[in-house]
């Protein structure tokens, strides 16, 4: 209990911007739940990180059209097709069903290299990838990893490369889901 009483001090001092927590709770109303506030507003935040980083756009074709469009609009731009991955497939393969889901790994190294000169550990997650999936209304969406958030989680926040790349995944997505 004494801990619970030093620590709802500390945060009432933080809260209040002093430096120094009282020496008595008569001189700063402590809230006892504070602490369990902050403990739940951590874990949210934690739980709510699972698709930060992640852009998603409405795509008003089916599944296969829009994956189609995308593989087309990549090799227009002169990125390297590696792999297109259908989820939907390989589920059935096992006697699971999903809804239309495919992942598109594409890149160059005209745009992969600048952001690894940043920080090389960005390797793990190039070449890039899009998905193209349908959720549980039907509708369609492409989604890909944000350069900007890429970057953050490799610690090169600044990096000049972010720019473009992003630039170059937004006008491609855009391009795949236009009319």
């Amino acid at each position: 209990m004494m801990e619970h009483r030093l620590l709802g001090r500390c945060l009432a001092a933080v809260a209040h911007g002093t430096d120094d927590p009282p020496e008595s709770s008569k001189e700063l109303p402590v809230n006892r739940s504070l602490p369990l506030l902050f403990a739940t507003l951590l874990a949210f935040s934690t739980a709510a990180l699972g698709a930060d980083g992640l852009v998603a756009i409405k795509s008003p074709f089916s599944a296969k059209e829009t994956m189609n469009r995308l593989e087309e609009n990549a090799k227009q731009r002169g990125l390297n097709v590696f792999a297109r991955i259908d989820h939907a497939a390989g589920a059935a393969k096992i006697g699971k069903t999903l809804r239309p889901t495919e992942v598109l790994i594409f890149g160059n190294p005209q745009g992969g290299t600048p952001l690894m000169e940043c920080a090389q550990s960005v390797g793990i997650d190039l070449p890039l990838k899009a998905l193209v999936w349908e959720d549980a209304q039907g509708q369609v969406w492409v989604g890909y990893n944000d350069p900007a958030f890429l970057a953050q989680r490799h610690g090169v926040a600044q990096c000049p490369a972010v720019g473009g790349l992003s630039k170059a995944l937004a006008a491609l997505a855009e391009a795949t889901v236009a009319r």
